[in-house]
C-alpha cells in the first residue's frame, strides 16, 4: 500500500479555527466554546465508530471530558494567532477486521503521544464504503506535576564568553527564546508517520495479512510515477463547480501520462519475457520447424494467414473470402510498421523494445524535471501576488496609533496580513525569486505545461506502436509448437482449459507420429 493517506496539521487561531470545534466535528459530540461562545455540532454521527480520550499520569482527571479539556486548552492561549492543538488524519488499512480499529489507534497514540506528555483525543470514522480513517488531536502544551498547562517557551539571556549577561546598546539584556518541548521540531513528522506505519504492520502481521504500509514518498520507494502538484483548498473548490485551472489541467495531463507509462512499461515487459523465453527456446524452436535457420517474423506470419484459411475450410465462401480479407488487412498492415521499423527477426525486435524502454524513460525524466519548475513558479507567482496586495495593507496597519484600531484592523485583514509576511518570509530565504518579472514566470509556466503535454502525446504514440508488436506477438503464437507456445504466453495469464485440451491433443499426436517408424523398423526385424 504506497503513500496511504496521514496528514498533520496545526489548527490556529489566526485562520478562524477552533480546538473546540474540531472535537466537535471528529467526536461528533455538542460542545460549547468559551471563546466565541457559541455552541459547535456536526451532523454525522452516523459515520463514527469510536471516541475516546487518552490522558497522561499527570494530567487532571476532569480532562477526560471532551468539552473541558479543549476549553482549557484554548484558554491558555492569549495570542489572536496561538496554535490551539496539533490535528492528524489517517487511513486505517482495510485488511484489518474493524474490532481491531480502536486497539491500533489506542496503541499508536500511547507509545508516540501520550507517553511524551500528550492528551490524546481520537476518534474513528467509517462510513462502510471501504475507507476507514482516524482523526486525532493534541494537545500542544506540556504539564507539570499538578497538572498545571506550561509555558511554550521561556526567556534564555545570552552569554559572553565568561558567562556574563551580554546588554545591548538600547540597555537591555540580550536574550532569546528556547521551546518547553520539541513537539513542533519538523523530525517528528518523519517519526510519526513511519511510527504509524510500524505500528498498523505489526497489526497486518499479527492477522496474517501480506499488505503492509509504506508513507515515503515514490522517489523514496523507488515507484517509477510522476507526483502531481499539490492543488489547495482554492483549486479544488473550482475543480468541485466544473472550473477547469491550470493546476488542474496540469494534474489531468501528469495523470494520462502516468498511466500511459504504465501500460507501455507493462507491454514491454511482456513482449521482452516473450522474447527471452523465444531464445531460450531456439534451439527446440528450430527442429520443431525443421529449419536449418531462425524462421523470421515475415515468415511465421505468412504461416499464420495459411493456418488461418485451414480453420475455415468448413465455412460458406463468402464467409473464408471475408474473413481472409480482413486477415489479410491487418497482417498487411503489421507487416507495414515492421518495415518501416526494419524489424525482421527476433533479435531486431528485441532492439526495438530496448530502444522504445529508452524513450519512455527520457520522457518520464524530462516530464518530472518540468513538473518540479512549475512547482516552483507557482511558489514565486503566488508569494508575488500576495506581496503586491498585501503591501498597502500592511502600510496601513502600520500607520494606526491606537492599540484597540490596530488589533480590529488586523482581526479584519488577517488573511492579507499573514500572506503578506509569509510573502516576506520567503524572499528573504530566496532573494533571487524577488527579481523576477511575473510575465517571465507565466512564459516559462507556459513553455513547460507545453513540455508535459508534448510528451505526452509522444507517449500515446509510442503505446500505440507498442500495441502492433502485441498483435504480432499473438498471431506467432498460432504457429509455434505447443511447447514453445505454453513458454511465451503472456506473464500472470493463465491458459483457458480449450488451449491446454488442444495442446495436450497436439503433443499426444506428435508422440505417436514419432513411434510409427520405432514401431515398423520392429516388424521389419522380427520378420
Amino acid at each position: 500500500m504506497p503513500c496511504p493517506h496521514h496528514d498533520i496539521k496545526i489548527i490556529q487561531r489566526s485562520n478562524r479555527q477552533s480546538a473546540v470545534a474540531s472535537a466537535a466535528y471528529q467526536s461528533g459530540e455538542r460542545l460549547f466554546s468559551e471563546y466565541d461562545q457559541k455552541q459547535k455540532y456536526y451532523s454525522h454521527k452516523s459515520e463514527i465508530v469510536h471516541t475516546e480520550i487518552m490522558l497522561p499520569p499527570h494530567a487532571p482527571p476532569e480532562y477526560a471530558d471532551r468539552n473541558t479539556l479543549w476549553n482549557a486548552a484554548e484558554a491558555a492561549e492569549k495570542q489572536w494567532n496561538s496554535q490551539l492543538a496539533r490535528r492528524i488524519v489517517l487511513a486505517i488499512p482495510r485488511e484489518l477486521p474493524p474490532e481491531q480499529y480502536a486497539d491500533l489507534i489506542r496503541d499508536y497514540c500511547r507509545e508516540f503521544f501520550v507517553s511524551k506528555g500528550m492528551v490524546a483525543d481520537f476518534a474513528i470514522h467509517d462510513k462502510g464504503d471501504g475507507n476507514p480513517h482516524a482523526h486525532i488531536l493534541l494537545t500542544m502544551r506540556a504539564m507539570d506535576e499538578t497538572g498545571r498547562w506550561l509555558p511554550k517557551s521561556r526567556k534564555v539571556y545570552d552569554l559572553d564568553e565568561n558567562g556574563q549577561r551580554i546588554r545591548l546598546a538600547s540597555g537591555n539584556w540580550k536574550s532569546h527564546k528556547e521551546d518547553i518541548v520539541d513537539w513542533n521540531d519538523q523530525k517528528y513528522g518523519e517519526i510519526w508517520r513511519q511510527g504509524w506505519a510500524n505500528t498498523a504492520n505489526r497489526y497486518l502481521e499479527a492477522i496474517g495479512s501480506p499488505a503492509r504500509l509504506d508513507l515515503r514518498s515514490y522517489e523514496r520507494q523507488g515507484i517509477d510515477k510522476i507526483p502531481t502538484v499539490h492543488m489547495g483548498a482554492a483549486v479544488c473548490q473550482m475543480e468541485k463547480r466544473g472550473i477547469q485551472t491550470d493546476i488542474g489541467n496540469l494534474n489531468r495531463d501528469i495523470k494520462a501520462a502516468n498511466s500511459l507509462m504504465q501500460s507501455i512499461r507493462q507491454m514491454v515487459r511482456h513482449l521482452k519475457g516473450w522474447i527471452a523465453d523465444l531464445k531460450e527456446k531456439k534451439a527446440a524452436l528450430m527442429e520443431a520447424l525443421e529449419q536449418a535457420k531462425e524462421p523470421s517474423i515475415p515468415e511465421l506470419l505468412s504461416r499464420y494467414l495459411a493456418r488461418r484459411s485451414e480453420e475455415r475450410v468448413d465455412w460458406t465462401a463468402k464467409g473464408r473470402l471475408k474473413g481472409t480479407v480482413g486477415d489479410f488487412h491487418k497482417v498487411q498492415e503489421a507487416l507495414g510498421f515492421l518495415q518501416e521499423k526494419e524489424i525482421s527477426t527476433v533479435e531486431s525486435l528485441d532492439a526495438y523494445l530496448d530502444e522504445t524502454s529508452g524513450k519512455v524513460l527520457a520522457a518520464r525524466r524530462e516530464m518530472k524535471k518540468s513538473e518540479k519548475q512549475v512547482k516552483t513558479i507557482d511558489t514565486i507567482l503566488s508569494h508575488i501576488d500576495h506581496y503586491k496586495t498585501g503591501k498597502p495593507v500592511r502600510a496601513e496597519y502600520a500607520a494606526i496609533r491606537w492599540k484597540g484600531k490596530k488589533e480590529a484592523f488586523a482581526a479584519a485583514h488577517r488573511e492579507e496580513l499573514d500572506a503578506y509576511n509569509a510573502a516576506i518570509r520567503y524572499f528573504k530565504a530566496n532573494p533571487d525569486a524577488k527579481s523576477y518579472r511575473v510575465q517571465d514566470l507565466k512564459a516559462k509556466r507556459q513553455e513547460l505545461s507545453e513540455i508535459v503535454t508534448g510528451k505526452k502525446g509522444e507517449l500515446e504514440t509510442v503505446q500505440e506502436e507498442v500495441k502492433v508488436l502485441r498483435d504480432v506477438r499473438h498471431w506467432l503464437n498460432q504457429v509455434l509448437p505447443p511447447e514453445q507456445r505454453r513458454a511465451t504466453a503472456e506473464p500472470g495469464k493463465k491458459p483457458s482449459v480449450t488451449e491446454q485440451l488442444a495442446w495436450t491433443q497436439e503433443a499426444a499426436r506428435n508422440r505417436e507420429a514419432q513411434k510409427q517408424p520405432i514401431q515398423k523398423k520392429q516388424q521389419d526385424m522380427e520378420l
